[in-house]
């Protein structure tokens, strides 16, 4: 087998928020990828306006640097495991992983849900420890934390023998020693190609291109993101395109590009190793092979994990539809999902006993409900129904997904934070106090026990605690959970909510509508402090007389509504409700949004009857 000297093709993984972005940043500066006078955004690889919203990773990109006469191609890797489909694309695309961990809270459980990923792929791993600036940094600890975690993975000796730099991204240095830093990143570089292999190929091998990931020009139609495997594609070229389905159909690749710094340029032709972007196959997907014509050699197909949440998706039925959206139709919404799916493999799209709703199913809420909000920036007007977890029948019994969570919270939340958890049926597997009055603790919870509680949690802990889960394994059903102690109060007929009216209903509990807002039947104003649910009537006027009054002009004072986002409003709504987005709006309303069906509906319920 022969070796690319000049390449190398790393991917970057770690936990959200721990600054991977924010180190390419510096590879790139550094690398003299712009000129002196461009204007360049932070976190450049955070294209999407959600990426940089939200100040996460959700599409996985690729990037890259030249040091000295060696290219080194970076795919940044999302930290959150509701995106794994992206991370399982890109360690195809890579020869090695930098594993970035923060210097203070070292790794946490989506760190190891991708390193999980790279060890099954047999790659290389560099730890670069980030933040050693910080005051709370405690450095020995989280690297001995790191080998813990790739004991606990099972790795084996090669694996767990990994070099390791020491990093502060914001201001660009890295070293290998926490004390010795030097003036730039070169002391990281060096380690990379050092312990990175190079690509290797076999001289005379047939082409061999797996696509790994798609995008789309204005101007050339789609693009297949390819690592080339063996031989070498050529712009012009005709390639045998061997489709998922065992298929093998001839193609032209008419444009072909490959990566320098931020931008694609055009390349004439690309050798083993090298990541290239090929337009002029438009029917082209993921997991798929271009190959040479004469001799073609298909690559295996990609796999992913299975999805674990699904939530229903349709038109909007409320009786406000129509008013803010453009695209309204059953037609737009199934042709918006299908064209996620092409792009997005860890996603699921199925039909329902509904003609305009279909379930989608995903690996978690915010991938699901990154998806919703993209489609409502869009123009959509949706009807989004409450997250449920796929079940699977294993030995003839039902199973449900487990999630493994980690909470670090201060120590006085300890109480609260057990009690919450015991409510879902969540074991304690671990606890550890740090001695700085902070406390991790890691539990095994079934993933319906988490829809819901990330607000809840946040609450409880005023703001302060941390969390993140991810995905174990399947367990046996654990029966039936109480989530939520609170029922909602539900509008009984159409008009404009009046300060009047919520004035009274503000003792009731929390309201989620402001005088003026518009409301209707079945619609969600706010949250019953009690259990069961009540209907309502928030347009009530007050009654005007001709005697003066010497109270008439004092001041309404009322308590500011909770404006839910689209991620609370999903964690909220119950079994019988449903979430109205539209692309100014967030409502909550029943399913059914009649009292007097849902009346009868649970009185033949409480005496046992089936429903009408």
């Amino acid at each position: 087998m022969s070796a690319r000297e000049d390449l190398r093709d790393i991917a970057i993984v770690a936990h959200v928020d721990h600054g991977k972005t924010t180190l390419v940043d510096a590879m790139l500066w550094q690398a003299g990828s712009f000129r002196e006078n461009e204007d360049v955004a932070e976190r450049v690889l955070d294209s999407m306006d959600l990426e940089r919203e939200k100040g996460i990773t959700i599409l996985a990109k690729n990037t890259a640097v030249r040091f000295g006469d060696v290219k080194v191609n970076i795919v940044d890797t999302p930290g959150h495991s509701d995106f794994g489909g992206e991370v399982e694309r890109a360690l195809t695309m890579v020869d090695g992983v930098l594993l970035l961990v923060d210097a203070s809270e070292g790794p946490l459980p989506q760190t190891r849900f991708v390193l999980r990923k790279a060890l099954e792929a047999r790659l290389p791993v560099i730890l670069v420890v980030n933040k050693v600036d910080r005051p709370d940094a405690r450095i020995d600890e989280v690297v001995n934390e790191v080998y813990e975690l790739f004991l606990d993975l099972d790795a084996d000796e090669t694996q767990i023998e990994f070099p390791i730099v020491y990093c502060n991204a914001r201001a660009g240095r890295a070293g290998l020693a926490p004390e010795e830093l030097a003036d730039d990143l070169r002391p990281l570089f060096d380690v990379l190609l050092e312990a990175i292999p190079a690509p290797v190929y076999e001289e005379g091998h047939p082409l061999q291109a797996h696509v790994t990931n798609l995008d789309a020009s204005p101007y050339v139609g789609r693009l297949a993101l390819c690592r080339v495997r063996q031989g070498s594609i050529r712009k012009g070229q005709q390639v045998a395109w061997c489709r998922s389905d065992g298929r093998i159909e001839r193609a032209k690749v008419t444009e072909l590009y490959v990566s320098e710094a931020l931008d694609r340029v055009d390349a004439d032709e690309a050798g083993p190793g090298e990541l290239v972007a090929v337009a002029g196959i438009p029917e082209v997907t993921i997991g798929e092979t271009l190959a040479d014509p004469d001799d073609p050699r298909p690559l295996p197909v990609i796999g992913v994990d299975e999805p674990s949440l699904a939530m229903t998706i349709g038109i909007n039925t409320a009786p406000l539809a129509g008013q803010d959206g453009a695209r309204l139709t059953a037609s737009m919404v199934e042709a918006r999902l299908a064209q996620e799916l092409v792009g997005n493999v860890s996603l699921r799209v199925l039909p329902t006993a509904r003609p305009d709703a279909w379930e989608v199913q995903g690996r978690g809420e915010l991938q699901l409900a990154v998806l919703v909000e993209l489609m409502r920036r869009e123009g959509f007007e949706l009807t989004v129904g409450k997250p449920q977890v796929v079940t699977r029948e294993i030995d003839g019994m039902l199973h449900e997904p487990v999630e493994r969570l980690s909470i670090d919270a201060p120590e006085e939340y300890i109480g609260v934070i057990t009690q919450l958890l015991a409510l879902r049926k969540g074991r304690l597997q671990q606890m550890v106090n740090h001695g700085t009055g902070w406390v991790r603790m890691e539990y095994l919870v079934v993933a319906r026990g988490l829809i819901g509680f990330r607000t809840e949690f946040l609450t409880e802990t005023r703001g302060t605690g941390i969390l993140h889960h991810v995905f174990d394994g399947y367990e046996p059903w654990h029966g039936d959970l109480r989530m939520r102690p609170t029922g909602s109060l539900v509008a009984d007929r159409r008009g404009a909510a009046t300060a009047f009216a919520l004035l009274n209903l503000q003792e009731r509990g929390q309201l989620f509508v402001a005088p003026g807002a518009e409301v209707y039947e079945g619609m969600v104003v706010g949250e019953n402090a009690r259990a069961e649910d009540l209907d309502v009537n928030p347009t009530k006027e007050k009654k005007l007389t001709n005697m003066r009054s010497s109270t008439a002009d004092e001041l309404v004072r009322l308590i500011p509504p909770r404006l839910l986002s689209l991620e609370q409003a999903l964690e909220f709504i119950g079994d019988d409700e449903c979430v109205e987005v539209t692309p100014r709006n967030v409502r909550l309303r029943k399913v059914e949004l009649s009292a007097q069906k849902r009346q009868t509906a649970s009185s033949r319920k409480a005496r046992g009857l089936a429903a009408v």
